[in-house]
């Protein structure tokens, strides 16, 4: 995992209003993202840690009731049965994670991996008024 001094700021003040287990999902999420998206610029967007590639938000992660929802911003098209949790009305899946032990890491990097190379334009979702075109 990336060391937690190698986050953004935001993200690392993030992490210490969340209680123990919720920070230890989250510190392992974003360690698994900053080493995996090296390519990625974190920061907090709308209040939750967001990694994006050339402005495009690929993956994120928030506090919720059911606990941690990872959500990938076009990951309805990954076609992956772990990310269950389908958006109403764009391209994004998630899946929620009440501790570590939930977490599996050979999913994760596959699913980043996929955020990669599956992206739609949501860069650009206000000029096209909610129109999403896929990028890649």
């Amino acid at each position: 995992m990336t060391p937690q001094n190698t986050l953004p700021q935001d993200i690392e003040a993030y992490h210490r209003q969340l209680d123990s287990e919720e920070n230890a999902v989250c510190s392992l999420l974003a360690g698994i993202i900053a080493s995996e998206l090296v390519e990625a610029e974190g920061k907090l967007w709308h209040a939750h840690p967001v990694w994006f590639i050339e402005g495009n938000p690929i993956v994120g992660y928030s506090r919720q009731k059911a606990g941690i929802r990872l959500m990938f911003w076009s990951g309805a098209d990954f076609d992956e049965e772990g990310l269950n949790v389908l958006g109403k009305k764009f391209k994004d899946a998630s899946v929620f994670y009440q501790s570590v032990e939930q977490l599996d890491e050979t999913d994760l990097v596959r699913w980043l991996e996929k955020s990669r190379n599956i992206q739609w334009d949501y860069k650009n979702i206000v000029k096209r008024k909610g129109q999403l075109l896929r990028l890649k």
